[in-house]
């Protein structure tokens, strides 16, 4: 093989491995809930191509609100589905919905639009 086609294999893996590790193996650290004054543990979440933030921490045992706000008309994110927690709301374009409930067992759990292709993480503490 030649040094040209060696130069492309190298880039072409190089890709692929960040493409791997952006899509499947970043972590991020999460955003912290904030206490409201009603006694939630309270987040606003954008929906545009995505969750913004995608991860959010709370305290076990003390009620969660989560606040979507849909900012798109993608048909794959008119819904979220929370199925540890049997949650999940249709979310109209430019409104906001809140989500709540109460987080009993420690743990990771996912919420994901209703076909999957948008993922959020809530770390309960």
């Amino acid at each position: 093989m030649t040094s040209d086609r060696w130069i492309v294999l190298i880039i072409g893996l190089v890709l692929v491995a960040f493409i791997i590790w952006f899509f499947w193996l970043k972590r991020s650290k999460g955003v912290r809930a904030s206490d409201s004054t009603s006694g939630h543990q309270e987040v606003m979440i954008l929906v545009k191509g995505g969750y913004t933030p995608d991860t959010i921490v709370v305290q076990r045992g003390k009620p969660v609100r989560l606040n979507f706000r849909r900012e798109e008309t993608a048909s794959c994110s008119e819904k979220v589905i929370l199925a540890d927690f049997n949650k999940s709301a249709d979310l109209p374009t430019g409104e906001v919905v809140p989500i709540e409930f109460v987080p009993e067992t420690p743990g990771e759990y996912e919420f994901a639009c209703a076909m999957g292709m948008f993922r959020g993480r809530l770390i309960v503490e």
